[in-house]
């Protein structure tokens, strides 16, 4: 009895500490911070909104090919024949679970142009090495394709050095550069798409999109699930945005052929993080990134992932603010820090408070602690945290929201794939996670900052007044896997690809692209 008198007299003690004026406001803003979310996912779910009632209404007026593009005669082969070039140039590390299907939906693209496809990877040692071979191999006579060995980085991360040889190893007449993740999955129409839209806005320095994750299952899975939704409302612009995903940047490939604005040599020169630097690059010289809003992709994470690898996984995204290519992108990234860094505890410790005064409410009338009774009696906690649920059902029901929206377009976007669903989803886990990450996120932001070193993908990389001063490379000692694709590093795991409806109609298409592809 003793131990639950201590207990009801410390829950006392808490109530009327978290009903002072400064506690108020810790809670007041709490709300504030589930509404500006919810806000904010609402206006990005009408931009995607929008591009779907787009592809409804295209449909219905008999254009079955909308997800291809939005006028039918587009298709016609003498608007085919007047498309620009375009090289992808996708940096490879390691081999994964959905690594084969998003290699293909890359390299089975429905663009009409001509198009070249660059695996680029350190060595052939690594097991992406094997299983792109395999790939190319089965659509050799259909895609151009090839892969590109870069040999290790010295001067900036692997996978910027893999861009950069990829770059220089492009076709002299491609008009524009695409750089892709390989943890990409891209819609049969995305590489038409961004294209037409820098033909369109020739203003446009980069064209960028976004990931909709989606969760295995397992907490980490859902905390990176949870990390990328606050950053989505910065692509589902429509337009114009001073966001950046280095998954998905397209690009003028003049710009590299004459290092406009040093982009090479700001990359190659202990460049750590590619988005970041080209994102500075771009406010810099005030050009213009644009975030279409069909650039949306379909992100499964590994059906095996762990927490230690989300950990990884956000040690990695706060590491990115360590590094800055002039004293404006220092200040930038400072900034950016200290308000993730407020804000997310701003959006934990509301929950703390909440959680307490509604212990005090059920407790009171089971005890006989006076201290209590008068806590429960003249506090207002009890409005606060009905206040923070109102808001935290809002908030969730608006993440919700975005996530269909997004579903739906994505699925409009494939319709040969099969058919993402909302279904799987665990909005528990994902209430959990909003708490777990935005509790961990300063930890790990602070952790990066004092470190000033990484591990990524058994690389470590340390940094010296915003750029890479030293690489060690871990090898076996390292971690044996990626963090979100779950992807071996090492050693050798392949496997053949099947066959899907666009593989087919790639190939029936082979003799009209076969005129316009590139030599190699």
């Amino acid at each position: 009895m003793a131990g639950l008198e201590v207990l009801d007299w410390a829950l006392a003690s808490l109530s009327r500490a978290f009903c002072s004026p400064l506690a108020v406001f810790v809670q007041i803003q709490g709300c504030f911070i589930c509404l500006t979310l919810a806000i904010g996912w609402a206006f990005a779910a009408s931009v995607r909104n929008k591009a779907t009632r787009r592809m409804k209404k295209s449909i219905d007026n008999g254009n079955s090919f909308v997800f291809l593009c939005d006028d039918i005669n587009d298709l016609e082969h003498s608007a085919q024949l007047k498309l620009p070039g375009v090289s992808v140039v996708m940096p490879l590390k390691g081999f994964g679970e959905h690594n084969m299907q998003n290699w293909r939906s890359q390299i089975t693209s429905l663009y009409g142009g001509p198009l070249e496809f660059l695996f680029v990877v350190e060595s052939t040692e690594d097991p992406a090495y094997h299983a792109i071979s395999k790939l190319i191999s089965d659509f050799q006579d259909n895609v151009n394709a090839k892969i590109v060995v870069a040999g290790l980085s010295s001067t900036c991360s692997q996978k910027i050095h893999n861009q950069l040889v990829g770059v220089e190893r492009m076709n002299k007449y491609s008009k524009y550069v695409l750089f892709l993740d390989d943890d990409v999955r891209l819609h049969p129409g995305t590489i038409g798409a961004l294209t037409a839209e820098m033909e369109k806005k020739p203003e446009i320095f980069i064209q960028t999109g976004y990931p909709l994750d989606l969760p295995s299952g397992s907490l980490g899975s859902y905390c990176i699930y949870e990390y990328h939704m606050p950053c989505s409302m910065g692509f589902a612009t429509g337009g114009k945005t001073f966001f950046l995903w280095g998954g998905c940047m397209m690009m003028h490939a003049d710009d590299f052929r004459k290092d406009l604005y040093g982009v090479v040599s700001r990359l190659r020169d202990g460049g750590y993080s590619d988005d970041m630097t080209l994102a500075a690059i771009a406010g810099e010289h005030k050009r213009l990134i644009s975030s279409p809003p069909v650039a949306v992709f379909p992100h499964p994470l590994a059906s095996d992932l762990s927490f230690s690898r989300y950990w990884n996984y956000l040690m990695k995204q706060t590491f990115v603010l360590e590094s800055y290519v002039s004293k404006v992108n220092w200040w930038m990234n400072r900034a950016l820090f200290s308000s993730h860094c407020y804000l997310s505890w701003g959006f934990c410790w509301p929950y703390f408070m909440a959680t307490v005064h509604i212990l005090v409410a059920l407790r009171a009338p089971c005890t006989s602690e006076i201290s209590l009774k008068e806590a429960a009696a003249s506090s207002y906690g009890s409005l606060l945290a009905c206040c923070l649920v109102i808001c935290t059902l809002v908030e969730l029901i608006s993440m919700w929201n975005l996530t269909k929206v997004e579903i739906h377009l994505c699925n409009l976007l494939s319709p040969e794939g099969p058919p993402v669903s909302l279904g799987s989803f665990n909005w528990g886990l994902v209430f959990l996670s909003l708490l777990v990450d935005n509790f961990l996120y300063p930890i790990s932001a602070f952790r990066s900052h004092f470190s000033q070193s990484i591990n990524w993908s058994g690389i470590r990389y340390y940094l010296k007044d915003g750029k890479i001063s030293k690489i060690e490379r871990l090898k076996e000692n390292g971690s044996k896997y990626t963090d979100l694709g779950g992807k071996h590093l090492y050693g050798k795991r392949t496997g053949p690809p099947t066959k899907s409806f666009l593989s087919s109609l790639c190939r029936r298409l082979a003799q009209w692209h076969q005129p316009k592809k590139f030599d190699i």
